[in-house]
């Protein structure tokens, strides 16, 4: 987060108290102004200068020595931001080029605009030296959210020892009231790179809660209209796609075209409407795979724009976990052929039809968030290899997904929210709906906070493509939480429940209810150098779960770590620790309910340390290592548990354009005891189709069998970015996964965590390998207008028994070798703005 590293003076005696709020008048024009980053026009020389800047880091406090004059101008329909920034030379104004939203290796001067005045939301507009764009929105839910983009200008230019900054921000990429006068947040930020220093116009104090509440005024806007705000993106895209292993009888080689759109309606000053008609969603990033042994699903990253900008006000609480619109079917796992049959095929994921979103706020401060979408019927295909008659299995039904969202900010830097999440499906089968209630009440110091959240999750019908209803219908979360918010020493601690029954996931995700937890935190750090370093960050606590239904102890976690960066190289350094007394998993045996069953985890604690070096290099570095040991068993005579990993991550800029970056992730877990990974197309760890489990299921129907194992994991990812000028790049990303499990013996798991050893000679070693290659080409032509060329190389194997190998080369080249499938693909968006396209009164 950009503004995380924001510090400011500690030593001072109102260290914990805002600095008072500067004001800037803006300036009203009638003429128009050239967007060239010249600052030619009279107009600048007339408006009134933001200047005097603090700096914010590394060493908070001081005013800056190479100023900074900001000037605004408005007219009907835009707000100009024009800034001079003073240097010592031309070389010492970084300029790399980076692709939209990386603000990279550069100097550059921001704008944040709180337009309702509430000290919780705003917008952030930035540009480097290089006349890079990036944007975000800030919001307690979404922190500082660069995924979100709005359609605007810049231009930038350098002359002599300064640069020059142009800005046109069209009313239309923001949001305000209807008053005839206007008064916004605002503040400015300026980077200067060669000496990795920033500056606040309106100072902003770490030790201060909060970020937005700490900005200044812009006064003077007056008799501004928020505009219609109407546009429409289409987009056209082509396909070229060959799958390798298709099955016989279908084309290798297809093609496909695909077209809709995005359209963005202004409903009034305050709201507007997002939404994506036949989206197509094929040229996003790569999910990065992995082998899952946990007894919890893998959360992906969205990657889907549609669904990570502006979503802020639907992100409250985490009841919404957007990778469930459009996810695998719920039937999907299901799917199983008959005698004489064979899947042709079984989609992994929902096709949706449209997504369409409604949000804003107004001017009382109250958010309003409307979300829904709708995905078609998904069928699998299978043929009877006999008659060739081939029939369909649905896999997923009509489905609707809605969250609706109100949330009001108030004074304090406080609020108070409802969420309200729904999926329904149509026919025999289950629909579910979740409920939440937030607040935050901070003290009129901002020094103390209480906060809280109760949540109740609702489900009715059949479970899919069964008769029996659901089990988990009603249950419902609690959590409360009292902290010292201000400061150089903060503190807090909570107590949440989850019953045995809450459950959020099919709109949002959970890892694991049927929980009581409770803990206490705190925080120490100095923002001001001090000795060599620039800054010191701590952290220290201590945490205690239960199970909720029985009560049974769970697990008990003590945590601390620091870091710190040095004044001289920039060198940061940091560690981290944590100590478990004997704890126990009621997860790990994947039965229900819980309580009966749990797998005992010795005493333990681990150690890690990590290093980054100065990024302003050509050559940087990244390291990060850790250590985990275990106390030796007193059950059994096994060898002690131990887990080691480490990664290194170096990073090339040739110049300004081009660059590299390779991560090696390698970590071995020696002796691990878990749950037997299922083999490919069984649901548990043991099937009566073998003759070694048919074995132990007769004597013991319910038995859970345990390994002990070691796992060796290692993910290579190599990443290349060549930026041709502000508005075009191609970056190509390969990534190489692999991870082994080697089995060294079994044991039964028992109630109450009794463990008995079998002879089970069934050969369960596995290795998982996944490769992907993205390689994207990027053209924004025009002001929200792009061309994007993608290239895809995805492959994966899941290798088991004899098969499996723990040698690493022969992993990789397993999986060069393995026939992968390959996608071309085209699109292209335009965008249309209806004040631009409207018809000229004569």
């Amino acid at each position: 987060m950009l503004t995380c590293t924001a510090v400011a003076q500690t030593e001072a005696p109102d260290a914990k108290v805002p600095a008072p709020k500067k004001q800037l008048q803006a300036q009203r024009i009638t003429e128009a102004i050239k967007l060239d980053g010249q600052l030619d026009e009279a107009a600048w020389q007339q408006a009134a200068i933001a200047t005097d800047f603090i700096q914010n880091r590394p060493n908070p406090g001081p005013p800056e020595k190479h100023k900074t004059e900001v000037r605004v101008l408005y007219d009907d329909a835009n707000l100009y931001i024009g800034a001079v920034m003073h240097d010592v030379s031309a070389d010492s104004i970084m300029r790399e080029l980076t692709p939209r939203d990386d603000f990279g290796n550069t100097d550059f001067i921001g704008i944040f605009l709180d337009t309702y005045q509430d000290k919780l939301n705003g917008y952030g507009f930035f540009v480097t030296t290089g006349g890079v764009q990036m944007d975000c929105r800030y919001s307690p839910a979404g922190g500082e959210d660069f995924n979100w983009n709005a359609v605007w200008d810049s231009r930038t230019s350098v002359k002599g020892t300064d640069w020059y900054a142009e800005m046109r921000i069209p009313y239309s990429a923001i949001r305000f009231s209807q008053t005839s006068e206007q008064v916004w947040g605002l503040n400015f930020m300026r980077q200067r790179k060669r000496d990795n220093q920033a500056f606040f116009w309106n100072e902003v104090k770490p030790a201060v809660d909060g970020f937005v509440n700490q900005w200044g005024r812009l006064e003077g806007l007056r008799d501004i209209k928020p505009p219609l705000r109407l546009s429409l993106t289409p987009y056209i895209s082509g396909y070229i796609n060959h799958n390798p292993v298709a099955e016989d009888g279908t084309r290798r080689t297809t093609t496909s075209f695909n077209g809709g759109a995005d359209v963005k309606w202004g409903i009034n000053e305050s709201f507007t409407l997002d939404a994506t008609l036949v989206p197509d969603f094929g040229q996003v990033q790569s999910d990065n795979q992995v082998l899952n042994l946990s007894p919890f699903e893998v959360q992906f990253n969205e990657n889907r724009q549609f669904f990570t900008e502006g979503t802020e006000l639907f992100n409250k609480g985490n009841l919404f976990y957007s990778r469930r619109v459009g996810a695998t079917p719920i039937g999907f796992y299901n799917v199983e052929a008959g005698d004489n049959e064979k899947i042709l095929k079984n989609p992994q994921e929902t096709r949706l039809l449209n997504a369409t979103k409604v949000s804003g706020r107004t001017k009382n401060g109250l958010g309003i968030g409307v979300f829904n979408a709708v995905s078609n019927d998904v069928y699998a295909t299978i043929r009877n290899e006999e008659t060739g008659q081939e029939r369909q299995e649905l896999t997923q039904p009509f489905s609707n997904y809605n969250i609706a969202v109100l949330d009001q900010s108030l004074k304090n830097n406080s609020y108070v929210s409802l969420i309200n999440t729904n999926v329904t499906r149509f026919g025999r089968t289950y629909d579910a709906n979740v409920t939440g209630g937030l607040f935050r009440f901070a003290n009129k110091k901002n020094s103390y906070a209480v906060d809280g959240r109760v949540v109740y999750s609702h489900r009715r019908g059949n479970v899919f493509h069964k008769q029996e209803q659901i089990d988990d219908q009603d249950g419902f979360k609690y959590q409360v939480g009292v902290s010292k918010i201000s400061g150089n020493f903060t503190w807090g601690i909570n107590q949440g429940i989850e019953s045995d029954s809450y459950n959020p996931n099919d709109l949002g995700i959970l890892f694991g209810n049927n929980n009581i937890s409770q803990g206490i935190y705190g925080n120490y750090n100095r923002y001001k150098p001090f000795w060599k370093v620039n800054n010191l960050y701590t952290y220290f606590g201590i945490d205690q779960s239960l199970l909720y239904k029985p009560t049974l102890y769970q697990k008990t976690n003590l945590y601390g770590g620091a870091n710190t960066t040095f004044t001289k190289n920039f060198l940061t350094i940091g560690f981290n620790f944590d100590v478990n007394p004997i704890n126990r998993d009621y997860f790990e045996p994947r039965t229900s309910p819980l309580g009966k069953y749990y797998v005992r985890v010795p005493a333990n604690g681990n150690f890690g340390a990590f290093l980054s070096t100065d990024y302003r290099k050509k050559l940087a570095l990244d390291l990060n290592a850790g250590i985990r040991e275990y106390a030796k068993e007193d059950r059994f005579e096994r060898p002690r548990r131990l887990g080691i990993g480490f990664g290194v991550s170096p990073r090339y800029r040739v110049n300004n354009k081009l660059n590299f970056r390779y991560t090696l992730d390698w970590s071995t877990n020696r002796n691990q005891i878990g749950y037997v990974n299922p083999s490919s197309g069984d649901n548990g760890s043991l099937a009566d189709k073998y003759p070694e489990d048919a074995a132990i299921l007769d004597e013991f129907p319910k038995a859970v069998l345990l390994g002990r194992r070691r796992v060796v994991t290692v993910s290579n990812v190599l990443q290349a970015a060549y930026t041709f000028t502000n508005r075009m790049s191609l970056t190509v990303r390969t990534r190489h996964y692999t991870s082994t499990v080697r089995y060294l013996d079994f044991a039964r798991l028992s109630p109450a965590g009794n463990e008995t050893p079998v002879d089970y000679t069934r050969n369960r070693d596995n290795t998982f390998n996944a490769f992907n290659v993205d390689a994207v080409y990027s053209w924004w032509f025009a002001p929200g207008s792009q061309i994007s060329v993608v290239w895809k190389n995805a492959g994966a194997t899941f290798l088991q028994a004899n098969e499996a190998t723990p040698l690493y080369f022969d992993n990789l080249n397993n999986t060069i070798n393995t026939p992968h499938n390959n996608s071309v693909s085209v699109k292209i968006l335009y965008y249309l703005d209806y004040l631009a396209i409207r018809p000229r009164r004569a």
